[in-house]
């Protein structure tokens, strides 16, 4: 049941992040109120007051992944979308950037949120070839298609606009 809400825009940041193969880092997520509602998404979240948004990524991945980046690369896009979660309609838009670690061990202690930890199902490397395989939702649906552009170097040097 969703429960009528007006929501509070939330600015966040999230890391598009490759491994020495190429590989993207996603997280796979539920909502805890609905765990047939599950999707695959890049790491990050909201931003804290007084927060730039490439410290918002860093700290971000961190807390998700362990993974401690020392460098944060350019925007690629920003994305705006409004969904329900846990019975609540929200407002985000993510501001989503383009990172390499050649250290994929995590180097710090993970620090998820209880709202994360309930939601969370698993962390994983994927391929361009097995990301455009996926049939589960990603986050955005686009993701395949973005990944490939940036690999074959044909990806906008302006960040681009998403809404979903």
């Amino acid at each position: 049941m969703t429960v009528a809400s007006d929501p509070t825009l939330r600015v966040g940041a999230r890391v598009l992040l490759l491994n020495p193969a190429d590989e993207v880092l996603l997280i796979h997520a539920r909502d805890p109120d609905n765990p047939d509602h599950h999707w695959w998404e890049l790491p990050g979240g909201g931003q804290d007051a007084g927060e730039e948004l490439e410290d918002t990524a860093r700290r971000e991945i961190a807390e998700e992944t362990g993974l401690v980046l020392d460098e944060i690369g350019r925007k690629l896009w920003t994305r705006e979308s409004c969904f329900t979660y846990r019975g609540r309609e929200h407002h985000r838009i993510d501001h989503v950037y383009l990172a390499r670690t050649d250290d994929t061990a995590p180097r710090t202690a993970l620090r998820h949120t209880a709202n994360e930890r309930a939601g969370l199902i698993e962390r994983r490397w994927w391929s361009a070839i097995d990301l455009a395989a996926c049939r589960d939702k990603l986050l955005p649906a686009q993701l395949p298609d973005l990944l490939q552009a940036l690999l074959n170097d044909h990806f906008p040097t302006s960040p681009l606009a998403l809404t979903a």
